[in-house]
C-alpha cells in the first residue's frame, strides 16, 4: 500500500503494532476466561495483563524471531514470554494460531467497516445536499449517450443517493457476517479449550461466535465481505463516470473543482482535466480486483490449507485502505462540484424538441392513429430535424409537426403546443424525492 490513496485512520488499523495489540487481546482474555474455568492460576491471568497490557511490542524482535521460527503467531508469542516472564506458559492455552489470527482479521475488518460505512455517510450527506439544491435544475436525460427525454439534475443525484443507501446496507450486513470469532482448536472441535473461552473472547473483541469453525472461520464471510466492496467500489465508479461524462468540453454541464494554482497538463495550461473522478474509476478496479481470489479462498482442503493466507495478507489492507479513500475523495468532488444549470439547458434545447416525440406519439395514439402509422409521422418529422444543422432552432420540431398535414388532421395547433410544454416532464420529481429523502 502507498500513502498516496490512503487515509491515516484506516492504515493505523492493519498497522504492524495494532496487530499484534489485538493478538495480545485476544489472548489476554483468553486467559481470563481459562482462569475463571480453573485450567490456569488466576494470578497468571493477572501478571499477563500487569507486564503486557501497556507494552509496545518491538516488531524488529518480532520479525527477527519470524525469520528463524518461519512463524508469525510463534514469534510473537516468543516475544510475549520475553515481555511476561515465566507465566507467558499460561499463554495460548489449546489454541492454534488460526484462533487468533481469524479472530485478529474479524476485528480489523469490522472496524475497517466502521470506517466505511463512515465514509459513504459522508458521501450520502453530499448527495442529498446538492440534490435539493439542484432538484429543479433541468437537463436532458440520456440513453446509449444520445439525448432522451428530459429530468433534473437534482433526480439524477437522488438516484445516485438511493444507490449508496443500498452500499451502506451493504456494508453494515457485511460488517455483521464477517464479525465473527474462532477459538476452538486445531480442528474446531474444543478438544482442548472449552467454548466458554470463545464466547468470552467474542464478547471483549465485540464479535459473535462462529456456529461452526474448522481450523478457521469459513471463508464464505470473507467472499461476501470482500464482494460487497467490490459493489459499492462499482457504485462510485458510476458516479465518477457521470462527472467524467458531465466535464467533457462539448458537454460541460459540472466539472470537479479546480483550486487556484493547480495545473491541468504539462504541455497545455489550458487544461482542466477531470483526474479524481478518473482516479475513483482507476480505485474502483483495484476493490474490485479484491473479489475474485476472495471468491477462491472458499474452497479449502479439509479443515484448512493456507493457501488463503498470503490472498487475505494483501487483499484485507489494500481493498479496505483503497476504498476508504475513495469514498472520501467522492465525497470531496460531489462536495465542491462545479455545477452549471444553464449549460444544462442549452443541451436540453440542442436537438431542437426531440426531447418530446414520445409525448406527439402517444397522443397521436390517443386521437385514433395505428401506433406504428405514428411513429412513422412522428419519425419523419424527428428525423428531418435531426438532420438540420447546429444550432437547431429551439422549436424546430414544434414547427415542422404543425406544417405537418397528417399531424394536423388527428391534433389542433393548441394541442401540438401543449406537447412541447417541459413541465409535464417533472410533474412527479416530488414523488421520487420523497422515495428516496422520505
Amino acid at each position: 500500500m502507498i500513502p498516496r490513496y490512503a487515509r491515516p485512520e484506516m492504515m493505523a488499523i492493519w498497522d504492524a503494532q495494532t496487530r499484534f495489540r489485538i493478538w495480545f487481546e485476544i489472548e489476554a482474555h483468553a486467559a481470563d476466561a481459562l482462569a475463571e474455568l480453573g485450567v490456569i492460576p488466576a494470578e497468571a491471568a493477572r501478571t499477563i495483563w500487569d507486564k503486557a497490557g501497556d507494552a509496545v511490542f518491538d516488531v524488529a524482535r518480532i520479525d527477527a524471531i519470524e525469520a528463524e521460527t518461519r512463524h508469525d503467531v510463534i514469534a510473537f508469542l516468543t516475544h510475549l514470554a520475553e515481555i511476561v516472564g515465566p507465566e507467558a506458559r499460561f499463554v495460548h492455552q489449546g489454541m492454534t494460531s488460526s484462533d487468533v489470527l481469524d479472530t485478529c482479521l474479524a476485528v480489523q475488518l469490522s472496524r475497517a467497516s466502521d470506517l466505511l460505512i463512515a465514509g459513504v455517510d459522508r458521501v450520502l450527506a453530499a448527495l442529498a445536499t446538492r440534490a435539493h439544491e439542484h432538484k429543479h435544475s433541468v437537463r436532458i436525460g440520456r440513453s446509449h449517450g444520445i439525448h432522451a427525454e428530459p429530468t433534473t439534475f437534482g433526480v439524477s443525484l437522488a438516484g445516485f443517493h438511493a444507490e449508496f443507501q443500498r452500499a451502506r446496507a451493504r456494508l453494515v450486513a457485511a460488517k455483521a457476517e464477517i464479525a465473527t470469532c474462532a477459538i476452538s482448536g486445531a480442528v474446531g472441535t474444543f478438544a482442548q479449550i472449552d467454548p466458554r473461552v470463545e464466547a468470552h473472547v467474542a464478547a471483549k473483541m465485540g464479535l459473535s461466535v462462529e456456529p461452526v469453525s474448522t481450523q478457521v472461520i469459513p471463508r464464505d464471510r470473507h467472499a461476501a465481505f470482500f464482494c460487497a466492496l467490490a459493489v459499492v467500489a462499482s457504485s462510485i465508479e458510476r458516479l465518477a463516470t457521470e462527472i467524467r461524462h458531465m466535464q467533457r468540453t462539448e458537454v460541460l454541464e459540472a466539472e470537479e473543482y479546480f483550486s487556484p494554482g493547480q495545473k491541468g497538463s504539462s504541455a497545455m495550461p489550458h487544461k482542466r482535466n477531470p483526474v479524481l473522478t478518473e482516479n475513483l474509476t482507476g480505485l474502483a478496479r483495484l476493490v474490485r480486483s479484491a473479489a475474485i481470489p476472495a471468491l477462491e479462498n472458499v474452497a479449502l482442503w479439509h479443515e484448512r490449507d493456507i493457501s488463503h493466507s498470503s490472498v487475505e495478507r494483501g487483499i484485507g489492507p489494500d481493498a479496505t485502505i483503497h476504498l476508504d479513500f475513495a469514498l472520501h475523495r467522492l465525497a470531496g468532488v460531489v462536495e465542491k462540484l462545479l455545477i452549471y444549470p444553464e449549460r444544462m439547458k442549452a443541451n436540453l434545447d440542442l436537438l431542437g424538441g426531440l426531447h418530446n416525440s414520445q409525448r406527439v406519439l402517444l397522443a397521436l395514439t390517443q386521437a385514433g392513429a395505428s401506433r406504428e402509422d405514428a411513429y412513422k409521422m412522428v419519425q419523419a418529422n424527428a428525423m428531418a430535424v435531426w438532420s438540420l444543422p447546429s444550432p437547431r432552432p429551439a422549436t424546430a420540431l414544434l414547427d415542422r409537426l404543425l406544417a405537418d398535414s397528417q399531424v394536423s388532421t388527428l391534433l389542433s395547433p393548441d394541442h401540438i403546443r401543449t406537447l412541447f410544454d417541459d413541465s409535464h416532464h417533472f410533474a412527479q420529481v416530488d414523488t421520487i424525492f420523497a422515495r428516496v429523502f422520505g
